[in-house]
């Protein structure tokens, strides 16, 4: 067991149980909750999301989720979000004509995928960029479980100073290419379902619990 603290953060609309077996199979010590205290004092939170946009930041405002994340980042310590736990890290989100405001923790917007078959749902491989430290280790024809309707299909966050490290962002293809994850300071997040990829997700579970 490692001596790291992993919080899985339960707002309502996460698969928490999902995540905290396959954080517990990579050695972590994992905890569900959504205790204010404990989840600014773990090592790592983990962010699940299922669902809607604008009901996922609902549940997450109300369990204070928001102000967690912040704080979180604010102390530089690690925060990863999953499948919709990634989407609301965005500036916003459209579903079925409905726009909603993110956490805004990244510029962007969280639209409908423009694809023959929605959802994108099942095994996909991802285009990770050199240096990724969250798929090192891993095969470039590796699989990663998805579903989900929407994405962010545009990156617009851009760092130009040579003393800050450019975010790392991971692309995928489902009808159009769309944001698979991103490695930014202490804020990860993927769009696909780590937990639900096999070894090749429990690889890049590790390849994050080993961060913290």
């Amino acid at each position: 067991m490692s001596d790291k603290k992993v919080v899985v953060f339960d707002y309502g609309f996460g698969n928490v149980r999902s995540a905290e077996r396959a954080l517990a199979r990579v050695g972590a010590d994992v905890e569900i909750t959504r205790d204010f205290d404990r989840a600014m004092n773990a090592d790592g939170l983990l962010v699940p999301g299922v669902g809607a946009f604008a009901a996922c930041m609902r549940g997450l405002r109300d369990a204070r989720g928001d102000w967690v994340v912040d704080r979180r980042l604010s102390g530089g310590r690690p925060v990863m979000g999953i499948c919709v736990g990634m989407q609301i890290l965005f500036a916003r989100g459209i579903e079925h004509g409905v726009e909603a405001e993110g956490l805004d923790e990244w510029p962007g917007t969280v639209e409908p995928l423009q694809a023959d078959v929605v959802p994108h749902m099942g095994w996909n491989t991802v285009d990770a960029p050199a240096g990724s430290q969250l798929f090192a280790g891993l095969d470039a024809d590796a699989r990663y479980y998805f579903v989900h309707s929407y994405a962010v299909r545009d990156w617009r966050l851009e760092t130009h100073n040579p003393l800050i490290e450019s975010p790392k962002v991971t692309w995928s293809t489902h009808g159009e290419p769309f944001v698979a994850a991103v490695e930014n300071g202490a804020l990860w997040a993927t769009q696909f379902h780590p937990e639900k990829s096999g070894d090749a997700g429990a690889q890049l579970l590790t390849n994050w619990i080993g961060t913290l």
